[in-house]
Order: structure tokens, then C-alpha cells, then sequence
């Protein structure tokens, strides 16, 4: 087998026959009537998993990873063991779990204010991250996800458009046209010895609708720490400037890396400039917790008090002699008085340890709603049946699941390359970010038309 085809994802161009002619909303508000789960006769999202978190103890990490030190994780087959019952697609979804951050800003008249809490939804988009050490599972090609959620006010699509490299594209938009939320994203894993690295290539685009304006920005890095040794801990880093592109806004944030102590561990700074730079506001707390907002006198007047020069605790370095230690968390944020809190993480379900570490929105996302799968796209990834498998406990058939999706793809690719035929995606085309003017996956509507004659048999 040549290295081309020890790809985890790969393509398949074999059509489905199956159509969405029946109404989605009216078939799905009665199967959800015949189905309800609460005495008033709503149905209810699960909370909890159908089996708990496998056990990795009897697993090597190194026997897998010893041969890819600064190679592209992307490019390996990784056993399910790895895995988190999730596709990536899925994993992208969890953007918007803290929405209310959206409707708010779109409701406030000051332009600095809206900033602010698009800078508050820029950080919660990657807080579920938090003690995330599973991978999800890498979409195949012409993969699809989709998510609505009407409490919510929002409904998202997302789709696998490219395979090398591989690119998810996504497009979530307000039920009452007030915002749209769409990127793409080129997620590069690279493994050093002791860590894996996750750089987020591709720009995330906020626009509000309402107000005309365009937010952009590209999310921080991301490394999972000890993969072979000790215990799995994550930390984000790196600078991320969201620019408003309609005011010339623009909020920097200095995502901290742990540093040699331990002190700037999840910590986030940063600031809110007007088109003329000059500072409006200053940013801060940890993606992991809260963030706060206050005006950049005060902040200084505080720091020039020594009010935060506390000694930690315990002072820690990150570099261990076998492991990373992870550096002892402080659990709060320091408010500085006059601070606005702009956000706060929901709190973990009572069962996340034992669930993967998913937060309780997660915990919802290869739920199969009543009445869903037969109107549904057949790309669906909550139609895998390795990630269903995995999600039930059952390894031996995911991992079985897992190599025949491989073989389908490895065949179908070969049979395209034959025939010199060119991938086509559905639902997304490759064009220009009007606001940035770079090159981004832009949706080109009517996936919610329920139309799936033409869409890939992929599983």
C-alpha cells in the first residue's frame, strides 16, 4: 500500500438515490410529537452518552506515533482508540454553542460594544476544547453535518470539500436573517515527540446583518500535551485579531502559552481599538473560564497597584524531565473593578469525565433526532457507522467499520483517477472572502431545500 492510500480519509464519487421530497419541519414536528420523551410532550436532547468513554490503558500510543515525529497527523491511519465518537464536522459545530453571544450583539447600537462581544464569542467558539484529548474522527470526503436548532434561533451546514488537503467548510445562519457565521478550515496536526499541535488554518467570518458589518478572524493553535507520558492537557496560543471591516474596529487577543511557571496558564489579554487606534477597551480572563471587559484607564491604574502580582500558589514549569506537567490551574479569574463580565463557560455536565469530556451541547450532536434520518442527507455524519459504533462502546466493530470506509474510498479514488474525473462538492464552491479578498469555501445555498437525489453514497 503506497502512502497515498494510508490516508484516514478519502473520496468516493457512487451515487444515492435518495430524494427529499417529504416536508423536513412537517415530518419532523410529528415524529417528534409520536416520539416525546417529556410528559408535556416536548422531546428532549440526551444527556449522557449510550456508553462511557473506552479505556485507552492497554493501548500504546508510541507504538503508532514513534514513526511520525513532525509529520502531518492527517496523513496517518489512526486506529479508534485515538478517537472521540465525533466527526470533525461535528466538532466544528460546537462554534456555536454559546449563540446568545450573537443575538446580543446584535442588538447593541455601539459599535466597540458589539466588538466586545464578538471578542467574548471568538474565545467561547474554542473553550469546549478544554480537556478534549480525543481526536474526532476525520470526514470523508462529501461528508456532510447539519444541525438545527430552533430554540436557538440558528441552523448550520457543513460539508468535507477537500481531501488533500483536507478542508471542512461550514455556513450557519440566523432563522430570523439577523446573522450569518461561515468559514473553512484546514486543520494541520503535527506530533513532536511529546505533543500533537493543531494549527487552525482558515478564517472564521461573523457578519451582522442588521448592522452591515463583517467580522473576521483566524482561531489560535492548539497542543495537546504528554501523548505518550503523563496526563493529557491542553493549552491554546497565539495572537488573534478580529477586524470589523464595515468600522475598522479591531480587537487583538494574546491567547498565553503556560510559559515557564505555570502563571499564564488559559489566561487571555487583550484590547479593543477604534479606527484611529486608539484603545477603547481592554479584554481579559481564560478561555477555559470567563471573560471580562474594562476601560483601559482603570486597567492600568489597577496593574500600576501591583493588583495583579500575586504569587501563584505553586510555581511549576511546563517542562517536565519525562512528562509536560500540566501547571496548577487557578480556578478563578481576578476581577478588576468597573469590569463587565462579557461571558461565562456553562459548567460541565456531572458526567463529562466519564463522556469523552463533552459538554452537555456535545453531548447532543450524533443524537439522531425523531424522525430525522429518513430526511436527512445520506452524508450525514451521524450516519457513520464506525462513529455510531464508537459511540456504543464497541471498538472491535468500529475499528472494523473504519477499514472498510477506508477501502470504499481507497477504490473509489482509484476509479476516479482512472477515468480522470474531478471531485465536485455539493453544497460549498471555492471563490473569494469579499472581506478579506482571500481565498475561502463559500456556500452556495439550498442544502435546507431537502433535495439529496445527487448526493454521494459515502458509507
Amino acid at each position: 500500500m503506497n502512502s497515498e492510500e494510508e490516508f484516514y480519509d478519502a473520496e468516493t464519487g457512487l451515487e444515492s438515490d435518495d430524494s427529499g421530497e417529504v416536508s423536513f419541519k412537517d415530518a419532523l414536528v410529528l415524529e417528534r410529537k409520536q416520539a416525546a420523551t417529556q410528559e408535556n410532550g416536548v422531546w428532549e436532547r440526551r444527556k449522557t452518552l449510550p456508553a462511557e468513554m473506552i479505556s485507552r490503558n492497554n493501548f500504546s500510543v508510541w507504538s503508532i506515533l514513534k514513526k511520525c515525529i513532525g509529520m502531518e497527523l492527517s496523513k496517518i491511519a489512526m486506529p479508534v482508540e485515538f478517537n472521540e465518537p465525533l466527526s470533525f464536522l461535528q466538532r466544528i459545530s460546537e462554534y456555536m454553542e454559546h449563540t446568545q453571544l450573537i443575538h446580543k450583539a446584535c442588538t447593541l447600537s455601539d459599535s466597540i460594544d458589539r466588538m466586545q462581544v464578538v471578542a467574548a464569542f471568538a474565545v467561547s467558539a474554542v473553550a469546549s476544547q478544554w480537556e478534549r484529548t480525543g481526536k474526532p474522527f476525520n470526514p470523508l470526503l462529501g461528508e456532510t453535518y447539519e444541525l438545527i436548532r430552533e430554540d436557538e434561533g440558528y441552523r448550520l451546514i457543513s460539508e468535507q470539500v477537500s481531501h488533500h488537503p483536507p478542508v471542512s467548510a461550514f455556513h450557519a445562519q440566523s432563522l430570523k436573517q439577523e446573522f450569518e457565521f461561515h468559514g473553512s478550515i484546514y486543520p494541520k496536526l503535527k506530533f513532536w515527540g511529546k505533543s500533537v499541535e493543531a494549527e487552525p488554518k482558515g478564517t472564521m467570518t461573523l457578519e451582522l446583518l442588521k448592522h452591515k458589518e463583517a467580522y473576521t478572524w483566524i482561531n489560535p493553535m492548539c497542543c495537546v500535551h504528554n501523548i505518550i507520558l503523563g496526563k493529557l492537557w491542553i493549552e491554546q496560543y497565539g495572537t488573534v485579531e478580529i477586524v470589523n471591516h464595515s468600522t475598522g474596529d479591531k480587537c487583538v487577543l494574546n491567547f498565553k502559552p503556560c510559559g515557564m511557571f505555570g502563571k499564564e496558564l488559559h489566561k487571555v489579554e487583550g484590547y479593543i481599538q477604534d479606527k484611529s487606534k486608539k484603545k477603547r477597551r481592554v479584554i481579559y480572563g481564560k478561555w477555559t473560564e470567563c471573560m471580562y471587559s474594562v476601560d483601559p484607564k482603570v486597567y492600568e491604574a489597577y496593574k500600576k497597584t501591583g493588583g495583579d502580582s500575586k504569587k501563584p500558589r505553586q510555581e511549576q514549569s511546563c517542562e517536565g524531565e519525562e512528562a509536560d506537567e500540566m501547571p496548577e490551574v487557578q480556578d478563578t479569574v481576578t476581577v478588576i473593578p468597573g469590569s463587565a463580565l462579557l461571558w461565562r463557560m456553562t459548567p460541565p455536565p456531572a458526567n463529562s469525565a466519564q463522556m469523552y469530556s463533552f459538554t452537555s451541547f456535545a453531548m447532543t450532536l450524533n443524537e439522531l433526532e425523531p424522525g430525522m434520518e429518513r430526511l436527512m442527507a445520506s452524508t450525514d455524519c451521524r450516519l457513520r457507522p464506525d462513529i455510531r459504533a464508537m459511540e456504543n462502546g464497541d471498538i472491535e466493530s468500529a475499528n472494523t467499520e473504519k477499514e472498510r470506509l477506508e477501502e470504499k474510498q481507497r477504490a473509489s479514488r482509484r476509479d476516479r483517477s482512472k477515468d480522470e474525473e474531478e471531485w465536485s462538492t455539493r453544497w460549498f464552491n471555492l471563490g473569494t472572502n469579499p472581506h478579506t479578498g482571500a481565498e475561502d469555501w463559500l456556500y452556495t445555498g439550498g442544502y435546507f431545500d431537502r433535495n439529496y437525489a445527487d448526493c454521494p453514497s459515502i458509507y
